[in-house]
């Protein structure tokens, strides 16, 4: 039952208006919006700022770490919501990230970093006390640099590209630095990155369809602002490779290849179905089909699985169908998906990764390959960036309420 202000029913009663069987309704749930908003009024100083991903984990690999692309996703989300100048914090300390690594100076970012204001210089990459071992530990992934990572901060700081020339630049050396894993084999595109701690990291030689779909955006975007036809060169060689991913026998795209550069990866990913669609021009009608795919083989729960089995609501990617169905015009499934995505607001305006306790990607963990890669049923920075994405119809690979 909803809390009450005692002061509001003696009002009501005195003034006559509240029969005895008469029900008190709750103030409305905050946006999606108001809620992002309102993380980054909560920091402690103003002045660059990463977002933690996972706000409630009090222990572990997840504890007060920021991650890259959900810091990217909210900066782009926050435009989307009117709110420039908070997006510009993040925006702010992605640049700050950029040009005060402890190791690398050569246009990479992290996966990872502390959450918090940016104040210390080298920026502070996440960690956790390991009182088994006595020391300090970083996860391997999120000391690494993932393409679609790049792709997302690129994403991010070209956004702000009207605020100064500063976020442009950032871009472009971030850019620079995705185009020495360009890879000739198969179908072309870009591999996966790097792993692990410096100074040699290991190369991930596989491609992700998702990854190339985000730099073919980050690429194009970069052109647009730019004028400079090289960019626009990279972006079509991360476009023909996505193309190449597409699958007639299943009405799908493969999720990528594998290390060989040219075996497709059949696993069928929800965001690697989806973000073709929102980021490649006429890509949503050439691929209209992918759509029956991912309704009959990803449902659940009225909203959408990662992958298969179905046996959990994603919510992140229950909220980039419900912004695509919203970009397309159908708006009676953007609105049933919005409420399955409301659903999952947590009691203090977050959002839940997921409706169940766990739920199952289909992929292995890269710092242990004998585990499962899992989301939890915890508050998401990512899922709330996407919720306010789908909310105001908001387009992160355009930056605009329009498909590409």
């Amino acid at each position: 039952m909803p809390r009450v202000s005692l002061r509001r029913v003696i009002a009501a009663a005195l003034i006559g208006g509240m029969s005895a069987g008469t029900a008190v309704a709750a103030s409305p749930a905050p946006t999606a919006c108001a809620s992002l908003s309102r993380l980054v009024d909560a920091a402690p100083a103003a002045g660059p700022l990463f977002l933690a991903s996972y706000p409630t984990v009090q222990a572990g690999p997840l504890h007060a770490t920021a991650f890259l692309y959900d810091n990217a996703a909210a900066v782009i989300a926050l435009i989307g919501c009117g709110q420039r100048d908070k997006a510009q914090r993040i925006g702010d300390a992605i640049l700050v990230a950029l040009d005060n690594d402890r190791y690398w100076h050569d246009g990479r970012l992290r996966n990872g970093y502390a959450a918090g204001t940016v104040e210390a210089r080298p920026v502070k990459l996440a960690g956790w006390w390991d009182d088994s071992q006595q020391r300090w530990l970083e996860d391997r992934y999120q000391v690494g640099s993932d393409n679609g990572n790049m792709a997302w901060a690129m994403l991010a700081l070209l956004a702000l590209d009207r605020d100064g020339p500063q976020y442009r630049a950032g871009a472009e050396r971030i850019g620079r630095w995705v185009l020495s894993s360009r890879d000739e084999r198969g179908p072309g595109g870009f591999i996966g990155g790097s792993f692990g701690h410096e100074p040699t990291p290991a190369v991930f030689t596989w491609k992700s369809t998702e990854h190339n779909t985000d730099l073919a955006a980050a690429f194009r975007r970069l052109a647009e602002v730019t004028g400079k036809a090289e960019w626009r060169a990279q972006g079509q060689t991360a476009e023909r490779f996505v193309r190449a991913m597409w699958t007639p026998a299943c009405n799908c795209f493969a999720t990528g290849t594998a290390e060989d550069g040219v075996t497709p990866n059949p696993t069928l990913a929800l965001d690697a179905q989806i973000w073709p669609l929102l980021a490649l021009p006429d890509a949503a009608v050439q691929y209209a089909s992918v759509i029956s795919t991912v309704e009959h083989r990803l449902t659940f729960g009225g909203g959408f699985a990662y992958g298969e089995p179905a046996d959990g609501m994603w919510t992140e990617g229950t909220a980039q169908v419900a912004l695509l169905a919203k970009l397309l015009g159908r708006s009676q499934q953007a609105s049933a998906l919005t409420a399955v995505i409301a659903a999952q607001q947590a009691p203090e305006g977050g959002y839940y990764a997921t409706s169940t306790q766990s739920l199952p990607t289909g992929f292995m963990l890269p710092t242990d390959p004998s585990k499962p890669r899992l989301y939890y049923r915890l508050p998401h920075l990512g899922a709330m960036a996407w919720a306010a994405l789908a909310e105001r119809g908001f387009n992160p690979f355009t930056g605009s309420a329009t498909l590409p």
